[in-house]
């Protein structure tokens, strides 16, 4: 099978997919006015990662064939997606909502640091639980409550890190302290799948092949149904982490850079400095002169 046969036989076209991150991004682009710029290009990187993630062949292969293609589509939606919108977002678009105590109240109570690493890191953990996650596979409504999940549990766990509105976010060191956290829960939970027991997740150990791919991916890709959940478990295991490992030094990096804006601000802020005085002179001196 040529890579574009298996494109086209793998890749779902769902409508609602592509009408829905269409409307996101032109949303977007009609609220910030079509201003171009590095935030939007985050925005609409986001987007397109959410449409990659949905409607490609790695939905496919995540639905059907591949646990570690699962394991991607999942990163993406948690890990991905959520802090490029987040990223991407400026604060003029979120303060009128912010403006509204029910809406404050809400996002201070969910953007707590215990809540809201809860909900983002405890998300992944019970949705690999093999009955849940094989109810997903065996379920449509159950996926996309899966989906929905993921997304909405991300924005709220980068919400502390990337939030629009510099105030709410934690300050450095917590903000260390959460993204370094968040790296060892993933990494416990990526060495968990990558060293159990073959077929934790049974349908995809004989897959239902109705596009005929199945020799492809085990005879010509070599992906054993063992071979694959390690994979997945490695991709939590190493990627997963670097993300959050990558997120702290984002976070070093805009400290240095707070810490030097401040000192920058603080020296032009500054009165000038007296001149001091000349020193006396002695009237020997003057008779001298």
């Amino acid at each position: 099978m040529t890579a574009w046969r298996f494109v086209e036989a793998t890749w779902p076209w769902e409508p609602s997919v592509v009408l829905g991150c269409g409307a996101l991004g032109l949303g977007y682009l009609a609220a910030v006015r079509g201003r171009l710029g590095g935030r939007t290009g985050s925005f609409l990187a986001g987007v397109l990662m959410l449409l990659f993630a949905l409607d490609s062949p790695l939905d496919t292969l995540a639905d059907t064939y591949l646990s570690s293609a699962h394991m991607a589509q999942h990163l993406l939606l948690l890990l991905v997606v959520p802090p490029l919108l987040l990223a991407g977002t400026p604060a003029f678009l979120v303060e009128p909502a912010w403006r509204s105590a029910r809406v404050r109240a809400l996002a201070q109570t969910l953007g707590r640091p215990v809540v809201a690493w809860t909900l983002g890191v405890g998300t992944i953990w019970v949705w690999h639980i093999p009955s849940l996650f094989n109810a997903t596979l065996a379920s449509g409504g159950v996926h996309l409550i899966e989906h929905g999940s993921f997304l909405v549990t991300g924005v709220i766990f980068w919400w502390a890190i990337l939030a629009p509105l510099q105030e709410v976010r934690l300050a450095p060191v917590p903000a260390m302290l959460y993204l370094l956290a968040a790296a060892l829960a993933s990494s416990v939970l990526g060495i968990l799948l990558t060293f159990a027991r073959a077929g934790l997740y049974p349908a995809y150990l004989r897959p239902a092949d109705v596009l005929g791919i199945a020799p492809l991916i085990r005879a010509g890709w070599g992906l054993s149904p063992e071979t694959d959940q390690q994979i997945g478990g490695l991709l939590m295991w190493i990627p997963g982490g670097l993300v959050y490992l990558s997120a702290m030094l984002g976070v070093l990096m805009r400290w240095y850079r707070w810490d030097a804006e401040e000192a920058a601000a603080g020296a032009a802020s500054a009165p000038d400095a007296p001149v001091p005085a000349p020193p006396p002179v002695s009237s020997g001196e003057l008779h001298a002169r």
